[in-house]
């Protein structure tokens, strides 16, 4: 980071700002700083990026709500925005590296990551077409067939999504256009990026922007490839059928947390549909494992939701209660069976945990 020492401070400065819902006052500490010489790339990178990060540790950890989790979301957004507009007009660099188009996936609303990539890589050169959130693929190849970009930076940060991002890279990747993957959604090491066929994959902006400097040799145009091409494990129709199945196993898996656990037979209807949504993440992160035949996708996300239970004083034991009526009508799915038992296994074998303490950043 440039100007080290001067900018040490200037997460926790923004940071609660924008927890304060104070949008001018964040806008006043990044334009200031951009005034005490520190470049935006650093501010969006080093400084707007950690802010933002903290605010799903901060929500895991019950210390602030959704709506506090959008607020800042959205001032986050709101002082990207007042960056990219500052600089006269003639203070701005005509692009000269190419065009790109960066857009999330189908399905994923989370598009901040996607925008700083974005914005990096117009202070970089590039001319980038910035689709935002949740672009449909059919809607995302014809914009590709319009523009006829050197590359499609596709953003992912849940896991959940990643078959229909696998559908939008075998799409683009029919048309001719490069695609590079990014985001949490693909693996901290990028292997669900290249389990999914995609042509590159980059951990953070810096990095996008260092394969795009590199140099991009477009593919020629191929026939659209079947999943399995990708994924031979997917023959077994595993996958499918706990898709398929999704509304009943949530639906019996609820019923069966009613009779394990006494308590919950005096939910609310609040309360019942909650749990119902954390039922359901359970299965959708269980299928996608499916898809990509990885145990640590499912086991990591049990490990995660076990904490954020926790930190709410729900007991984290009802986990592994759901998976044991989970695997019971799963029990003619072999490779499903196995990742429910990996997932016990890792949850019984887990300490109890107190919720995160962020204290001061380093």
């Amino acid at each position: 980071m440039r100007h080290s020492t001067a900018t040490a401070d200037l997460p926790d400065r923004l940071w609660q700002a924008v927890v304060d819902g104070d949008e001018y006052g964040a806008v006043d500490i990044v334009h200031k700083a951009v005034a005490d010489g520190v470049d935006e790339e650093t501010l969006l990178l080093d400084v707007i990026a950690p802010v933002q990060a903290r605010v799903g540790v901060e929500w895991a950890a019950d210390r602030i709500t959704v709506a506090q989790e959008h607020a800042v979301t959205a001032i986050n957004e709101r002082v990207i925005a007042s960056l990219s507009h500052r600089r006269p007009a003639r203070e701005r660099r005509a692009p000269h590296q190419g065009r790109v188009t960066v857009s999330c996936i189908d399905g994923e609303w989370h598009a901040l990551p996607a925008r700083l990539v974005a914005e990096v890589l117009h202070l970089r050169g590039w001319q980038v077409d910035y689709l935002g959130a949740q672009t449909p693929t059919p809607h995302l190849v014809s914009h590709l067939h319009h523009t006829n970009p050197d590359a499609v930076l596709l953003s992912g940060s849940i896991a959940t999504r990643l078959p229909t991002a696998h559908a939008a890279i075998t799409a683009c990747q029919a048309v001719g256009i490069l695609v590079l993957a990014g985001g949490r959604a693909f693996g901290a090491d990028g292997r669900y990026a290249r389990a999914l066929g995609a042509d590159q994959w980059a951990a953070d902006a810096r990095g996008a922007a260092a394969v795009l400097e590199v140099g991009l040799v477009r593919p020629r145009p191929a026939a659209i490839r079947q999943v399995t091409d990708d994924l031979p494990h997917l023959a077994d129709q595993e996958y499918t059928m706990v898709v398929q199945s999704r509304v009943q196993l949530v639906k019996q898996t609820l019923v069966g947390l009613e009779t394990s656990f006494p308590v919950a037979r005096g939910y609310d209807d609040a309360q019942r549909e909650r749990t119902a949504e954390d039922i359901g993440h359970i299965v959708d992160f269980l299928a996608t494992a499916l898809y990509v035949d990885d145990p640590e996708m499912f086991t990591s996300f049990l490990t995660w939701a076990a904490d954020i239970l926790e930190a709410r004083h729900v007991p984290a034991r009802s986990v592994v209660t759901g998976l044991d009526i989970l695997a019971d009508q799963l029990r003619e799915f072999p490779r499903t069976v196995d990742l429910i038992d990996a997932g016990r296994a890792v949850l019984r074998g887990r300490p109890t945990r107190p919720a995160p303490d962020l204290g001061t950043r380093a």
